[in-house]
């Protein structure tokens, strides 16, 4: 009895070694898939210098002739009758996430939120929504996955909603640190998002936030989840008012029919298949990029 009480103790404790090392070598293995996604994300992220336009020929021009020294001219004995100048058109700038587009072509857009960790490719793969959900950029294994943007958005042409979906990791990656719009002076800081598109920057303002969750198919709630495209000013409408009226807090923020959003969403716990939702409406465009040619 006593020898068989020692081999049970035996086989325990190596039980319990073998656990303690597996659980190790996936501690490991997932520090080093996330130096190895946060090595590779850095290296896409444009530098400072990169991200300064180029100025065209026209600017260089106008530079040149603001410097010369101003000629008298003599005053018109009549006035004449000028016509006011057409405002001229912005020329395109190159892609600042060029090379992550070159990189990887089910890239769709670029994300970020200033002075957070928001700061991410947005995924696009109509073939299999869930690709990215637990591979990173390159495709390998990683946990945090990708922000995804969902099947039925579309960048080109452009959809009246585009809805990105992340995981809340605890780090806070991805859309880890989304929760944080919970507080109102956090929005107050953290208003503007940037979505950097193949065609041009588009930027966006916080317009509403609040908690919700997947609903069983039946019921009969306002699902966001399911706005993508308003056709009419009563879709629009439904969706407007139901997340102004779903919002924490009133951010002051207006939108009207022809109007187009940004919806982020990931996990909450506060029910089964919670989310919690930050929703933004564009704003003054950005600038134009010339093609990416591949």
């Amino acid at each position: 009895m006593n020898t068989f009480k020692r081999l049970l103790s035996v086989l325990f404790a190596v039980l319990a070694a073998v656990c303690l090392i597996a659980a190790i070598a996936i501690l490991l293995r997932r520090h080093a898939e996330d130096a190895h996604a946060d090595r590779l994300l850095e290296s896409l992220r444009p530098s400072e210098a990169q991200s300064q336009p180029i100025p065209s020929l026209g600017e260089i021009a106008d530079i040149l002739a603001s410097s010369e020294t101003p000629s008298v001219e003599a005053t018109p004995s009549e006035p004449s009758a000028t016509l006011p100048e057409p405002e001229p058109v912005p020329e395109p700038v190159e892609n600042p996430y060029k090379a992550a587009y070159l990189a990887n072509a089910d890239m769709a857009a670029w994300i970020q939120i200033p002075d957070t960790p928001v700061d991410y490719p947005v995924m696009w793969t109509p073939r299999d929504e869930e690709y990215y959900l637990l591979r990173g950029f390159d495709g390998k294994s990683n946990q945090n996955g990708c922000l995804i943007l969902d099947t039925d958005s579309c960048v080109n042409p452009l959809t009246t909603n585009l809805i990105i979906h992340g995981h809340n990791m605890k780090s806070g990656e991805m859309f880890g640190s989304l929760m944080k719009y919970q507080n109102e002076e956090y929005y107050q800081a953290h208003k503007e998002i940037i979505l950097y598109t193949p065609e041009c920057q588009r930027n966006y303002e916080v317009i509403a936030v609040f908690p919700s969750q997947v609903y069983k198919k039946k019921d009969k709630v306002f699902k966001f989840y399911q706005f993508f495209r308003a056709d009419t000013e009563e879709e629009f409408d439904y969706f407007y008012n139901n997340i102004k009226n779903l919002s924490l807090y009133d951010t002051g923020v207006t939108a009207e029919f022809g109007d187009h959003f940004l919806t982020l969403s990931t996990c909450a716990y506060h029910v089964t298949n919670g989310r919690f939702v930050v929703i933004a409406k564009e704003t003054e465009p950005g600038d134009a990029y010339y093609p990416i040619e591949k």
